[in-house]
């Protein structure tokens, strides 16, 4: 199984890149996400890998960070998505939006991807509640810790994810906890 790959930039044709490593050249498609923080041709290139082997092929997907290959491997294990769409839905959206979607069940944000319907948008959003946030640790797009000791203490009171989230956008960015608990209590009791 290969997890990680590391060479030169030999080629760069969206979304796929070439990886020389040792005389060896890799094809590896890469979200756009992945493609646009890439470094020069010729330059040293580190990339997380997600090996497939298929009957007619053995591809590579490779990302810049732990977390987009994580929501690579979340999304890939849904019925339907395979790992083309896996690549678009993270090609049209970071990993902290597509968590932050997921944890407020937006879909109306998914179908604004390209080959996403209502019907997968919904399946996605299913599949992915609860595991996206606690794995990759981000939890509807919280900036701070001290915001997301404020939501966590939100959700435990009893409000949703999707109540606590807008409670917090009210907020000052640099609020402590327990005032911050406050003000978002009141914003919450209006």
């Amino acid at each position: 199984m290969i997890g990680r790959l590391q060479g030169l930039l030999a080629e760069k044709n969206p979304p796929q890149v070439l990886v020389d490593c040792h005389g060896v050249g890799y094809e590896v498609d890469v979200p756009m996400s992945t493609f646009y923080n890439l470094p020069h041709l010729g330059d040293t290139v580190t990339l997380l890998v997600h090996f497939v082997v298929r009957e007619d092929a053995q591809l590579l997907y490779g990302f810049l960070t732990a977390a987009e290959r994580d929501a690579f491997r979340h999304l890939i294990k849904i019925s339907g998505i395979g790992p083309r769409m896996a690549l678009a839905v993270l090609s049209g959206m970071s990993v902290g939006d597509l968590a932050q979607a997921v944890s407020l069940q937006e879909t109306g944000r998914l179908v604004k991807l390209p080959g996403i319907g209502k019907k997968t948008a919904e399946r996605l959003l299913l599949e992915l509640k609860g595991k996206l946030g606690d794995d990759i640790g981000v939890r509807s797009g919280v900036a701070s810790d001290a915001h997301a000791d404020i939501l966590q203490a939100l959700v435990a009171l009893g409000y949703s994810d999707k109540e606590a989230a807008v409670a917090l956008k009210a907020l000052p960015p640099d609020v402590g906890v327990s005032e911050g608990i406050k003000l978002a209590l009141k914003a919450l009791a209006k």
